[in-house]
């Protein structure tokens, strides 16, 4: 499979952490994971508010996201999804966001731990390994990330990292406007921070698959 599809061998790889393409097998498990708790019910950390829908609901609902993501993935646009696994468990998911990357050279990452899974330094590593991917990995221009204001978590992670607070802006979350905080870190600022415990599996056919080669 990986031969004709080679985002099935992708990893990223921490002292911590594996990021792997997501699955069926791992996209059920995330399924399984997020139907347990993300967040508080009485907030809402995403823009788009999935987690919102009941069980079995939300289960089929992340299952045809993961397979339309794959389904739609080309070289003018993608998502990529990745399932965060510790210890072989899965615990979280990562996504990088592209929209016409050989002309913008720009990446977007988004993601979710298990409410079980978060305060153990989870969110960090996986940002890292997310970083790595985008500019070790993708040679990207920009790595762009988004929160609501008010999304500590969120908002610690990207803070304790070398991006560059660039834009707020009002957005619909459940119904009612509130503000938004974009950040974007270049190859130069993550050089400052970059790891040499991080390692790529399977790149260089997904950098052929998703046409990122300079």
């Amino acid at each position: 499979m990986a031969q004709m599809w080679p985002l099935f061998d992708l990893q990223v790889v921490t002292p911590r952490l594996v990021l792997r393409y997501v699955s069926d097998e791992l996209g059920a498990e995330l399924a399984t994971l997020a139907a347990k708790g993300i967040h508080d019910p009485a907030t809402m950390p995403f823009t788009e508010p999935w987690t919102d829908v009941p069980s079995p609901d939300l289960e089929r609902n992340s299952l045809q996201y993961y397979w339309r993501n794959r389904a739609e993935t080309s070289v003018q646009r993608w998502n990529l999804d990745l399932a965060v696994l510790a210890d072989g468990s899965v615990v979280g998911m990562c996504s990088v966001h592209a929209e016409d990357f050989p002309r913008n050279r720009s990446l977007t990452t988004g993601s979710w731990l298990g409410l079980a899974q978060q305060g153990r330094g989870f969110g960090k590593e996986l940002r890292q390994a997310a970083l790595h991917l985008i500019f070790a990995g993708f040679d990207a221009d920009v790595a762009i990330t988004r929160a609501w204001h008010d999304n500590a978590a969120s908002l610690g992670v990207t803070r304790s990292l070398p991006y560059t607070e660039t834009v707020r802006t009002v957005e619909d979350r459940r119904g009612r406007p509130d503000t938004m905080v974009g950040f974007a870190m270049t190859p130069g600022r993550w050089a400052t921070i970059r790891r040499d415990d991080i390692r790529l599996v399977g790149i260089d056919a997904v950098r052929e698959q998703l046409g990122t080669q300079r």
